[in-house]
């Protein structure tokens, strides 16, 4: 009897509601053990994307019935009458006396479906590319003794663009150059933090992390995109001999295992920037190449997006824009070219914002008004029935343009009352003091909203992006007019809507039809690389050739990131 009594005590009941229903999950009593890491483990992971210090709101769980105890002052929050938001991060499962008799369960919570990482993720792998190229692929039979080139059996190579936030992969048939498989998905890296500083700051705390985070790429990530594509196509693990891998020198850093740490501060110095061949245990007999990067933070993804998207062939002058997390810009004029790197930060993935979400199924990624009668209009991703889980990046720069289009935002990012018919219908004071603007009802009836706190934190990252390209076109005397093609590159692009880009400022004085979006280039480059080892020495040439742009030190970078924290006329 005592031992069952013992037992009882040593564990609790967990009831959690989310958008994959309810369960209960039976939990070992342990007093530092976090609300989070016990989720993950049953693969309901919350999105931690500030490296779990309580930074952001990302881990965000509704407090149903029981108690959590927060972990850093052991102070005790009580379910009330009405949900109790904490973030899952900084607590822990409470000593609960208040079981429910009928089902045993101690604490019950929900996840609101931006809270959850259970989404597949939105991840381009589509592209063009502006260049031609040879078959010469990277695969040397005699680089894996056990496939002969006699052999019948088709021989694969994949393509991997290893980015900050999510994996795109494609298996290629080395005799034709043909894509027989794709897959992608989150880094799960970002269970440790959303950005590379995070990581790198992880790294620098605790030596331990970096093999924490290389298996979290290599074997969570990597891996089991290559084994989804390989039942794809029918074919065994023995028949992928070659991996072409891009990525910004950070995530590359990672895969291979090497410190960091030192591109974390100044001078910013690299383990390695040349092309390298590894191997690693999780991919058998599979050769890895590492594409070359420029510098600490102008990566193997810019580079080779500079060779597939035909940049680097372009009479120009032109320019090349990835808006990630980080904003990197390339330019070229002549047979110059210039590179800089902007700390957009995560907000157009939703970081930092009251209902920001990245791309997923569920998020809103079109917004649009209309003044008589005044009237929202969203998309959303997947076209769900009800009004979307959260926006993300594409609508909030729909939202930007528009406002300011229709007088609804001042240049400033202030709303202004007087232009909204029925304003107290769609204008509302939040929990934090902060006017929001209510742009639809969304799952549960809760009010998706944009306040005046988010509007300043996009300006700030549209504003970083803009006084980085200003500063090139500047740097080489050049005025947005004068610019023959915008290559817009990445995921976020794709879905973009050119003109709100533009109108809300993020691309300053262009017209629409200077840009031509070329999607994943960095991917595109990979895929190139793979089926042509000449690419591999084109990427180094531009690589060493790229002359870096140190915004922090350009003594006209800063008033010009001010000037651009407003909207346009």
């Amino acid at each position: 009897m005592s031992q069952s009594i013992n037992h009882a005590r040593s564990v609790i009941k967990l009831e959690v509601e989310s958008s994959r229903g309810s369960q209960v999950i039976v939990v070992l009593r342990d007093k530092d053990r976090r609300l989070t890491d016990i989720l993950r483990r049953e693969h309901l992971p919350l999105n931690t994307r500030c490296g779990e210090r309580g930074l952001c709101d990302g881990c965000i769980v509704e407090l149903l019935a029981g108690n959590l105890i927060r972990i850093a002052t052991g102070e005790t929050v009580q379910a009330g009458h009405k949900p109790v938001s904490v973030r899952g991060c900084e607590f822990r499962l409470g000593d609960t006396t208040n079981v429910n008799p009928d089902t045993g369960v101690g604490v019950k919570i929900r996840i609101p479906p931006r809270s959850l990482l259970a989404h597949k993720p939105q991840i381009v792998s589509e592209f063009r590319t502006n260049v031609p190229r040879a078959h010469d692929p990277l695969w040397k039979p005699a680089a894996v003794p056990r496939v002969s080139a006699a052999s019948l059996e088709p021989v694969y190579g994949a393509a991997i663009d290893v980015g900050t936030t999510t994996v795109a992969a494609l298996l290629v048939d080395l005799s034709n150059g043909e894509i027989v498989g794709h897959a992608a998905d989150f880094n799960k890296q970002m269970h440790f933090g959303d950005d590379v500083a995070t990581r790198i700051s992880l790294c620098s705390a605790d030596p331990t992390m970096l093999g924490h985070l290389q298996d979290a790429v290599v074997k969570q990530t990597i891996a089991p995109l290559l084994a989804e594509m390989l039942r794809q196509a029918k074919a065994g693990a023995g028949q992928l001999t070659c991996l072409a891998v891009t990525g910004n020198t950070i995530m590359l850093h990672l895969l291979a295992g090497v410190d960091p740490v030192p591109m974390g501060v100044y001078p910013f110095t690299p383990g390695f920037l040349d092309h390298r061949v590894i191997q690693l245990p999780a991919f058998g007999n599979a050769v890895i190449h590492l594409f070359p990067s420029a510098v600490a933070y102008i990566g193997a993804d810019l580079t080779a997006g500079i060779f597939s998207s035909g940049l680097v062939y372009d009479d120009g002058p032109s320019l090349l824009v990835d808006v990630g997390t980080n904003g990197e810009i390339i330019l070229k004029k002549g047979d110059h070219l210039l590179g800089c790197a902007t700390a957009a930060g995560p907000a157009f993935e939703g970081a930092g914002l009251t209902n920001g979400i990245r791309a997923t199924a569920g998020a809103i990624e079109r917004v649009r008004f209309t003044k008589e009668p005044f009237a929202v209009h969203t998309d959303v991703i997947g076209n769900p029935p009800v009004g979307g889980i959260g926006l993300c990046g594409s609508a909030y720069v729909d939202f930007l343009a528009e406002g300011r289009r229709i007088g609804l935002l001042t240049s400033k990012g202030r709303f202004d009352r007087a232009r909204v018919a029925d304003a107290s219908a769609w204008l509302h004071t939040t929990e934090d003091s902060a006017l929001a603007f209510r742009v639809a009802r969304g799952q549960g009836k809760r009010d998706i909203v944009v306040s005046e706190a988010d509007i300043a934190h996009l300006l700030q990252s549209k504003a970083a992006i803009a006084a980085g390209i200003l500063t090139l076109l500047e740097k080489t005397g050049l005025t947005p007019a004068q610019i023959k093609t915008i290559y817009l590159a990445g995921g976020f692009g794709m879905h973009l809507n050119v003109g709100n880009a533009i109108g809300c400022g993020l691309l300053p004085g262009f017209k629409v039809k200077q840009v031509e979006v070329v999607g994943n280039t960095s991917l595109a480059g990979a895929y190139l690389g793979l089926l042509d080892r000449g690419v591999l020495d084109e990427i180094t040439r531009i690589g060493k050739k790229i002359e870096i742009v140190e915004l922090n030190l350009d003594s006209g970078f800063e008033s010009r990131y001010i000037d651009q924290l407003s909207l346009p006329d």
